[in-house]
C-alpha cells in the first residue's frame, strides 16, 4: 500500500470528471459532500436488465459499474461555483486489466486469488490524496502483487502528467 498526495487538484479533477482516463476503472463506491452528502453504490442489480441488456452491456460478468457510467452523474454532483466540501471515491482494476498486470509481472497468484486491486481517491477540501490497496483470498506474506499494483499506479499517473507526493 502507498499514499501519494496529488499536487495540481484542478488539473486531476479536470481528468477524472471531464476526461476519459480513469473510465476502465469499477466504482466500488463514492461520497460526494457539497451542499448535501451524496452516496452511490456501484454494485450492479443485474435484475433490472433483462438478459439481453445484460449482454449488451457488458454487465452479465461484473458486479460493479465501471466509471464511464458513473462519470456524468458525479460531475453534475460536482461541478458549479462551489468546491466540494469533500469527497472519497473507491475504484478497482478491471478482472481483465487485473488479469493484464499477473500476466505482464508473470505473478504466481492467479485471478481468482485476488479480491481486488483499489485505489481510494480521497479530498477533504484543501487536499487530495491517493492510496492504493491489495485484496487476496488467501493469507500470504508474498507482498510481490501489492508492489506490482503499487509499481503500476504511479506509472499511471505519471503517464497521464498527474504529479504527486508519496507520503
Amino acid at each position: 500500500m502507498i499514499s501519494l498526495q496529488i499536487q495540481d487538484i484542478k488539473d486531476f479533477m479536470n481528468k477524472l470528471l471531464l476526461q476519459h482516463i480513469f473510465d476502465p476503472f469499477l466504482l466500488i463506491e463514492c461520497t460526494i459532500t457539497t451542499y448535501n452528502t451524496f452516496h452511490i453504490d456501484g454494485r450492479l442489480h443485474p435484475d433490472f436488465y433483462t438478459k439481453e441488456e445484460q449482454e449488451n452491456l457488458g454487465i452479465d460478468s461484473r458486479s460493479f459499474s465501471r466509471w464511464q457510467e458513473l462519470r456524468p452523474f458525479c460531475l453534475e454532483l460536482i461541478k458549479g461555483t462551489h468546491t466540494p466540501l469533500g469527497f472519497h471515491f473507491v475504484f478497482q482494476l478491471s478482472e481483465e486489466n487485473t488479469a493484464k498486470l499477473l500476466e505482464q509481472t508473470s505473478s504466481l497468484f492467479s485471478l481468482s486469488d485476488v479480491n481486488g486491486l483499489v485505489l481510494n481517491l480521497r479530498y477533504d477540501s484543501t487536499s487530495l490524496y491517493c492510496t492504493t490497496g491489495t485484496s487476496l483470498s488467501l493469507f500470504t506474506l508474498d507482498k510481490s502483487l501489492e508492489q506490482s499494483w503499487d509499481q503500476m499506479v504511479q506509472k499511471f499517473l505519471l503517464r497521464q502528467d498527474i504529479a504527486f507526493t508519496p507520503l
